[in-house]
């Protein structure tokens, strides 16, 4: 991508250090964003270029307020973390619940919270990766993740309202099923259950309208529009990017 439509833009990116997260800073940065990455995994964050990156626990609400402290201000603020707890509420112990919205719900927060003082003077366009497991549509054994994710579409709808007067614009990216390596981490894990790697593929592949998963780069492309001026009368939406299985 060579458009320059970021230039000059100041963008903030967590969870950056693979899979979508990655995705999004490397594209804000090819459309002429200068990106801070952060991210919990160090190693994996030295791999990207031209970039600032900081390692990050968004869980921490001390710790994310100090990182911001850094920042005059924040043109483009994109809240990627995440965490999938697979099971039905039977499955889902009080811990497991706790640690679901504590990584997914509570770091939005935490990094919402902190970032939002940063683009008053000016305004700004904030993105947070929510899903289509949520609020959108119920998954089976998602029980912790799809209500996790449905805070994050509510947190993100509400900061809408309160800043849409200061120029302020907040819109959560919804995927559908997309081929990450946490993604493939898990395909490794359904192998027994599915018979093989390939079946598992074959499934939820065939569970999308559109016939495959999506791609990172695909849910960043989205990301990319809602971060530029050209996205200047969306708020508080849910844009989907999921091949069609919320239809």
């Amino acid at each position: 991508m060579s458009c320059n439509r970021l230039e000059g833009k100041i963008a903030v990116v967590t969870a950056a250090a693979q899979g979508i997260g990655r995705a999004v800073a490397e594209r804000l940065k090819s459309e002429g964003a200068f990106v801070h990455a952060s991210d919990l995994n160090g190693a994996s964050l030295k791999e990207l270029s031209g970039m600032e990156t900081s390692v990050l626990d968004a869980t921490d609400f001390v710790a994310v307020q100090d990182y911001f402290m850094r920042f005059d201000r924040v043109d483009i603020l994109v809240h990627a973390v995440g965490y999938v707890h697979q099971g039905t509420i039977e499955e889902c112990s009080p811990d497991d619940w706790r640690r679901s919205q504590s990584i997914t719900l509570d770091s939005a927060y935490n990094v919402l919270a902190a970032g939002v003082p940063k683009m008053r003077s000016n305004g700004g366009s904030i993105i947070t990766i929510a899903s289509v497991a949520s609020s959108l549509k119920g998954f089976p054994k998602r029980v912790a993740y799809c209500a996790a994710k449905g805070g994050v579409i509510g947190l993100t709808k509400a900061v809408a309202a309160d800043y849409v007067a200061e120029g302020i614009r907040c819109n959560a990216v919804c995927p559908g099923t997309v081929d990450t390596p946490s993604f493939r981490t898990r395909i490794a894990e359904l192998s027994q259950e599915f018979g093989s790697e390939e079946k598992a593929w074959e499934f939820f592949n065939r569970r999308q309208p559109s016939g495959r998963l999506g791609t990172a780069d695909e849910v960043a492309a989205a990301v990319a529009f809602l971060a530029s001026d050209e996205a200047s009368l969306f708020t508080g939406q849910t844009i989907h990017s999921d091949g069609g299985i919320t239809i």
